[in-house]
């Protein structure tokens, strides 16, 4: 008789980013034999003690992004001193699986479907190979719901995830999606999605797919099945989907509440460079106009550091912020990340300032990874802390307040205290450079 497996899931600790349920752990424990004994750890939750909080398993599976790859080689690193093997997945050891081979046991590149049922299997019989990829993307209909009972809810914020689809046709070069998930539409079966969304407990939920309204005939079917469910939700689309009005009509009718946009940057020559044709900066404002119109707020992104930024792209862009009402915004630095079009460029360009940046110590204070065009690093991170200031001052979160549009739950209930949260969290990470923890959060229990 076979040992029984204890499987301990971790996520590394991602920044200080908001406390959602980790959708892609919950897969994975979705795609495990149900003799295998089950536990996971939230390293951003309850940071993992190295030295006296290791957990009596025999395997721990680490997934990790590029910037909180250190962070998952030492939890990795601490396990193995155990003599506990230890597998790594995720959007950078997909990436730079050689590496990440330096400090795990085994690597699971790309999507685990059909990887990872082969990988415990090896495991039990002792024969763990060295890295997992599985020939091709997963079929839709393949891809399981999530296993949500391996996570406390208490946790994390009130709110559901689930993804619908995946991939995505669009050639961004700053962007690693296409690389992980494929250049094509893959959607899962909609009573499949749909019987998901009914076994979620919260009112509100979030769809985790990097854009909801990418394949407009599955989109406008799955927003009317919706409609009856009466939930309230939030995701990711792109500009592309949202010209067509009787879509956004559509979103607010199902419940959509808010979405997260790339809109990136304000100028046409950055668009074409970075090769996101599906942005037009002609068409920012209609679209702005009509979601609002519609209630739905918008939670945009702008990179700065593009080849044709110079120094007063910081104060046109936020201007624009402010006149476009959004909701909240979050500016960041270009950044190279490895597998992406951009990473190459620089590279070949000898631009980088450092090949592994991601391997520094305190990688943030090192930000930008790269040399700019129009200006100095120094000048692009003193105008990207200038972006952060202005934006999230009193003045302007006044001048941004809906006064005129629908009386939604985001605008009128959420909008003050979120934005002066967004505004302490400026004034303490982004200028302060402290980490904000999440386990003194109001609708959090006694931590144990």
């Amino acid at each position: 008789m076979k040992a029984k497996i204890r499987l301990e899931l971790i996520t590394a600790a991602v920044e200080d980013n908001a406390p959602i349920p980790n959708l892609s752990l919950a897969t994975v424990a979705a795609l495990t034999p149900p003799q295998v004994e089950i536990s996971f750890s939230d390293d951003l939750i309850h940071p993992i003690d190295l030295d006296g909080g290791l957990k009596d398993v025999n395997l721990v599976g680490i997934t990790c992004s590029t910037k909180t790859a250190p962070r998952a080689y030492e939890i990795a690193r601490a396990y193995r001193e155990r003599g506990v093997p230890v597998v790594l997945g995720g959007i950078h050891p997909s990436a730079m699986p050689e590496e990440a081979l330096e400090h795990c046991d085994a690597v699971v590149v790309g999507e685990a479907e059909q990887s990872w049922p082969r990988l415990i299997e090896d495991f039990q019989k002792g024969n763990l190979e060295r890295i997992y990829q599985q020939e091709g993307f997963t079929p839709p209909e393949q891809i399981p719901q999530a296993r949500r009972d391996i996570y406390n809810p208490k946790d994390y914020f009130p709110i559901g995830s689930l993804q619908a689809t995946r991939g995505c046709p669009y050639l961004c070069d700053f962007c690693s999606v296409r690389k992980f998930f494929g250049g094509t539409y893959r959607y899962r079966p909609l009573e499949d999605v749909i019987e998901e969304v009914r076994s979620l407990r919260h009112k509100v939920i979030m769809f985790a797919d990097d854009n909801i309204v990418g394949h407009p005939r599955y989109s406008k079917a799955l927003l009317e099945a919706l409609v009856p469910l009466r939930k309230r939700w939030i995701g990711q689309a792109s500009l592309a989907g949202l010209e067509d009005e009787e879509m956004i009509k559509l979103m607010a009718k199902s419940g959509c509440m808010g979405l997260l946009i790339g809109f990136e940057s304000i100028s046409e020559e950055n668009i074409r460079l970075s090769r996101k044709y599906q942005n037009r900066p002609d068409k920012y404002q209609h679209i702005i106009r009509n979601l609002h119109r519609h209630g739905i707020a918008i939670w945009a992104s702008f990179l700065f550091g593009f080849d044709h930024d110079d120094k007063g792209i910081f104060e046109r862009t936020v201007r624009f912020a402010i006149e476009a009402k959004f909701f909240s915004v979050v500016f960041a630095i270009l950044t190279p990340y490895p597998g992406t079009a951009l990473y190459e460029r620089l590279k070949e360009e000898g631009r980088l300032t450092y090949e592994k940046w991601w391997l520094l110590e305190d990688q943030e204070a090192h930000a930008p990874h790269f040399h700019p065009r129009g200006m100095t690093r120094e000048e692009l991170r003193e105008g990207w802390e200038w972006a952060w200031r202005e934006y999230y001052s009193y003045s302007s979160i006044l001048k941004r307040f809906q006064w005129e549009y629908p009386p939604n739950l985001v605008n009128k209930v959420i909008y003050f205290p979120f934005n002066l949260f967004q505004r302490r969290f400026v004034h303490k990470k982004i200028l302060g450079g402290e980490r904000l923890g999440w386990t003194k959060m109001p609708w959090r229990g006694k931590v144990k």
